[in-house]
């Protein structure tokens, strides 16, 4: 698949890292760098426009090395980016941490999955079918 892609950041595209990664890496395009204290979040800008085919969209999720070893995420993970949008590639970041976490221009802040989709068409029904489930939920199937 082709994916039309503007490039308006002092950085490369952004790549696979290895031959099944299934996310690219987004990085921050900033003129200076920005602090997130603790439970502050932030717009990060990418500096990137893409273009998606019909049927697709784009996954914006954290990265888990960022995550695990500083607490920084992305707070509506996964954000979505939809196949008719083409404004700027933007992440949410939160630090969850204890400690102030300084975002430098370039860094590796999110992935992005490029993901099919369907649209579903919705049917109005008084009744659903049975399932062995049912109406389970929140750790409903089991303790392990």
């Amino acid at each position: 698949m082709i994916v039309e892609i503007i490039n308006n950041s002092k950085h490369p595209l952004p790549k696979y890292e290895t031959e099944m990664s299934a996310g690219l890496d987004l990085r921050a395009n900033l003129d200076e760098s920005i602090t997130l204290k603790p439970l502050e979040r932030a717009l990060i800008k990418t500096g990137l426009f893409i273009a998606l085919p019909k049927g697709y969209e784009a996954q914006v999720r954290p990265r888990s090395g960022l995550a695990y070893k500083k607490g920084i995420t992305v707070l509506n993970a996964p954000g979505t980016i939809d196949a008719d949008y083409r404004g700027e590639i933007g992440v949410i970041l939160v630090n969850l941490s204890n400690e102030d976490f300084v975002v430098e221009d370039g860094e590796r802040i999110a992935q992005m999955v490029v993901a099919q989709y369907e649209q579903a068409e919705f049917k109005e029904t008084t009744e659903l079918s049975e399932t062995e489930r049912g109406a389970g939920g929140f750790g409903s199937t089991g303790t392990n």
